[in-house]
């Protein structure tokens, strides 16, 4: 099994969850977030713009799933094709259980 972390600058979640859907990845968390990539957020102008704020960080967005490995480059590319941009952390998972039947594995997902 693997967990894919995908942190992504625009609002893509929808389109990645549909695409994750159709080739059967069920479960998907998704957290909304704040940070700072290599690139710094937009600037924002404060009244009449008199004064510039550049904030520190950003709206970003969390997408964690746990895959079987035999899905794994078909999820990275329904990924990839349906966001704008951000990064995706690729991590083994050395265990799943599941608490209300306590079922492990790769049937817990």
């Amino acid at each position: 099994m693997l967990k894919l972390e995908v942190i992504l600058a625009q609002n893509d979640v929808m389109n990645i969850s549909e695409g994750l859907k159709e080739i059967g990845v069920g479960g998907l968390t998704v957290i909304k977030a704040r940070g700072r990539g290599a690139k710094t957020a937009a600037e924002i102008h404060t009244s009449k713009g008199m004064e510039i704020f550049v904030p520190h960080f950003a709206d970003k967005f969390r997408i964690m799933v746990v895959i079987p490995e035999s899905k794994e480059e078909k999820s990275v590319e329904i990924i990839k094709n349906n966001s704008r941009g951000g990064k995706i952390f690729i991590s083994q998972i050395l265990r799943a259980i599941d608490i209300t039947s306590g079922n492990e594995g790769e049937e817990v997902i």
